[in-house]
């Protein structure tokens, strides 16, 4: 089985829609094997997820696919590599916000390229902790001077909200696409961020879509979990189910969609990222994994064609949802509330 749904997010730079995250090679999910990764690597590739997602904080997953694009270059030759798409992320530490300088910035995007062996990276997701820093639209554009010396082909931002989009777009740099959460669960790039990406031509790719995992069949008519999750990961997506409202309503969200997936021979993995996929805006979903042990039933997503019963089925529950509500990523970025705590805002090492 192959996946084969493309989107061209621009002139002559088309990715896989579903894309293949790199969260979980980082070492919080569990011990990686890098020998092992090139492997898995090349069974997405080979499956037709032809687009990797990364970012220069995740340790050493920018080695990894670097490493990946060197052994498929010596195996396959040029052309198969072209059709590969490598996204990361610049993400300066919080700590540095304050004196950040297009030196700093060019030294980070020069060292993932070099982790890469790239010279031109394909897309690169800017992420910004703190407004309250407001240097951000000073960063955005040191990007942009990147790109025009051909560094960068594709200036992108992730978990920036509708103003802040806008504001970056007024100064001159317009998002190719935008990251966000986006999920089932969590609807927040619905509303006004997703009316400014219409207007400006930025597409949305979506991290969270499983939340972790969460909505996926081993959790259908399981208790409520207490404590001891496994990674971050699942500490961070279920306050999103809190959010929501609550385990109960959660479990009425996978039962209707335990039905639907019956009606499709599909698992509620499957169900819940093609919702995703099928939203306005929306180019790619980024399905997390640690290796390819899940692939084949990613791969179905392609086959899944959502009907109005199906869509009003899910409707009728997430109807009763009472959130998250707010801007994109406004929860995550309140260091002083329960979602921002259990982030991690200083991950980087350029400016140690």
């Amino acid at each position: 089985m192959t996946f084969t749904e493309r989107f061209e997010l621009a002139p002559g730079y088309t990715i896989s829609r579903v894309i293949r995250g790199g969260w979980q090679l980082a070492g919080d999910h569990g011990a990686v094997d890098p020998a092992a990764v090139t492997d898995d690597l090349a069974a997405f590739y080979d499956a037709g997820v032809t687009t990797f997602d990364c970012a220069d904080i995740y340790t050493g997953v920018e080695a990894m696919i670097g490493d990946f694009r060197a052994a498929m270059l010596q195996a396959r030759g040029a052309n198969a590599l072209a059709r590969l798409r490598v996204h990361t992320k610049f993400v300066p530490d919080l700590d540095i916000l304050p004196r950040l300088t297009g030196a700093d910035v060019r030294r980070i995007i020069d060292r993932s390229l070099q982790r890469l062996r790239l010279e031109q990276l394909d897309l690169v997701q800017f992420h910004w902790w703190d407004y309250e820093q407001p240097r951000y639209v000073e960063a955005a554009r040191h990007l942009a001077d990147l790109q025009a010396e051909g560094k960068i082909a594709l200036v992108s931002g992730t978990n920036f909200d509708a103003a802040r989009v806008e504001e970056i777009a007024a100064a001159g740099v317009t998002f190719a696409t935008l990251q966000v959460q986006y999920s089932l669960l969590d609807a927040r790039p619905a509303g006004a961020l997703a009316a400014s990406c219409a207007r400006l031509g930025t597409r949305l790719l979506c991290y969270g879509s499983l939340a972790g995992g969460f909505l996926g069949d081993r959790w259908l008519g399981q208790p409520e979990p207490t404590g001891g999750f496994a990674n971050r990961s699942l500490v961070k997506y279920k306050l999103i189910i809190d959010e929501f409202g609550g385990w109960d309503l959660f479990q009425e969200l996978l039962a209707a969609l335990r039905r639907i997936a019956d009606r499709h021979g599909a698992s509620i993995a499957n169900i819940a990222s093609r919702h995703v996929l099928d939203q306005p805006h929306v180019a790619g979903v980024i399905v997390g994994a640690s290796h390819a042990g899940h692939l084949p039933d990613t791969l179905r997503i392609g086959d899944i064609r959502l009907t109005a019963d199906d869509r009003a089925e899910i409707d009728a529950v997430l109807g009763r949802r009472r959130g998250p509500d707010g801007e994109v990523y406004a929860l995550e970025r309140d260091r002083s509330g329960r979602h921002g705590a259990i982030m991690k805002y200083n991950l980087g090492d350029v400016m140690r």
